[in-house]
């Protein structure tokens, strides 16, 4: 009997292995695309979250309570995302991953879009900020499951030798949406005061439909992964010969609880590099708004270099090495950057920001995709992962700005805001001593890896 190579079925001829080829780019670029319109929906709220919401939506209270309400409206997508993932994970580890991502790129670009449509508070008055609830609860139920649908694809696809570098191109669509967004918010930015409270704004959001667009198109031809076939095939012979083989969810395993530690070490120190620090800039130190605007850019950038080094380390290195490494250094970063952010000088502000979005949103982020997906086994995996990873989300990136906003407001310092951003790089830190090393896993197991 000839074994074939996990991620890529035993083809019997030419065409099968063509066939097979052009599947795994078709459902490259479509989670890509997908990852893309998700990161830049989100940093398009935390750039006009820090930016300009506070003036939309909250002009009648001071700045910095603007800031924070802008940021409890941020909070609200990432309380929506857990809910989402265990939802439409379940659906994913039944109905298969192309199904889900085909709901949830419609849901996540609809929200968006009209967020772009919501009248100000001077028209509407309170029912704005409603408004903006809601369309950001809906958001965040369709990205729950978006990320994680994405990276198990491109892991399921992918062969065990360069699994880590193919998984990251789920960063690199995280990066590509930041960079999009980031790139939109400088030109929509060097508008009037006037007309970037009455229509340019909107301009970012209302754009994400194309993106929407694509990607949808993309996906409804893409193949199921050769993972999820095979335990279709292995379901459908136990249920001939009657046997159960589809255990319930249960309670969450150590591996579930691996992933949240793991993402709160790199979520919350990234919402803060790339979500709290542009607002800091922009609103406490009350610089030019293009200044953090251009960082984010730059780092956006930067990324296409970051993020498939972090994937091609993991897979020479291994997992646990670097992800490690990635979460020492922000441990270190925590206190020099916001006195460098102090100084007020352009370029040193952008400095600093780009080298935090460079650990944190890029490299660090790298790493996670394919260690998240080893880290399961195939019965649960789109399940486990997208809560895991949601969870994690919520208990740090979620959150991070709104905690980090009420404790400048409190302490009208960042010492504590430091502090609270090496806690989170601390979690992630010590998680990588309990977590195992998972490389090359075959991911047709049914057990985790613990």
């Amino acid at each position: 009997m000839i074994k074939h190579k996990q991620g890529y079925p035993h083809s019997s001829s030419a065409l099968d292995r063509t066939d097979h080829k052009r599947n795994f780019w078709q459902a490259t670029f479509s989670c890509w695309l997908g990852t893309a319109m998700e990161y830049a929906d989100f940093a398009l709220y935390g750039l006009a979250a820090g930016i300009i919401f506070g003036d939309v939506f909250f002009p009648e209270v001071t700045p910095a309570l603007a800031l924070l309400s802008s940021f409890a409206v941020w909070s609200v997508g990432f309380i929506a995302r857990p809910i989402g993932a265990l939802f439409f994970g379940w659906l994913g580890d039944r109905r298969g991953r192309k199904y889900v991502m085909v709901i949830t790129i419609i849901i996540m670009g609809l929200s968006t879009t009209l967020i772009g449509m919501i009248p100000d508070y001077h028209t509407i008055g309170i029912w704005a900020p409603i408004c903006l609830v809601v369309l950001r609860f809906t958001q965040g139920f369709g990205a729950g499951a978006e990320l994680s649908g994405g990276t198990v694809m491109l892991g399921e696809y992918a062969s065990p030798k360069h699994r880590g570098l193919v998984s990251s191109v789920i960063a690199l669509g995280s990066n590509s949406g930041t960079l999009l967004a980031s790139l939109v918010w400088l030109l929509v930015v060097q508008l009037d005061h006037q007309n970037l409270l009455s229509w340019g704004w909107r301009l970012p959001f209302l754009s994400s439909v194309l993106i929407a667009f694509a990607a949808l198109w993309i996906r409804r031809s893409i193949r199921e992964t050769p993972v999820f076939e095979q335990r279709m095939k292995q379901l459908r012979v136990a249920s001939t010969r009657g046997e159960t083989s589809e255990g319930s969810l249960g309670r969450p395993g150590k591996a579930f609880w691996i992933m949240v530690g793991l993402r709160i070490g790199e979520n919350g120190p990234s919402y803060l590099a790339q979500g709290f620090m542009v607002g800091y800039v922009a609103k406490v130190l009350m610089m030019d708004k293009s200044v953090p605007t251009t960082a984010v850019l730059i780092a956006s950038i930067l990324g296409f270099l970051i993020i498939p080094l972090a994937g091609w380390l993991s897979d020479r290195y291994g997992r646990r090495k670097v992800y490690r490494l990635f979460c020492l250094l922000l441990m270190v970063y925590a206190w020099p950057a916001f006195t460098l952010l102090d100084s007020h000088e352009p370029w040193i502000v952008i400095a600093t920001i780009v080298t935090g979005m460079g650990l944190a949103s890029l490299g660090i982020f790298g790493v996670q995709a394919a260690w998240g997906v080893e880290l399961f086994g195939v019965r649960h995996r789109y399940t486990n992962m997208a809560v895991a990873k949601e969870l994690g989300a919520i208990l740090s990136g979620g959150t991070a700005p709104l905690i980090a906003a009420a404790l400048l407001s409190y302490y009208g310092n960042w010492w504590a805001i430091a502090l609270y951003f090496t806690v989170m790089a601390s979690i992630g830190f010590l998680t990588t001593f309990l977590a195992p090393e998972t490389r090359g896993r075959d991911l047709n197991s049914v057990d985790d890896a613990i």
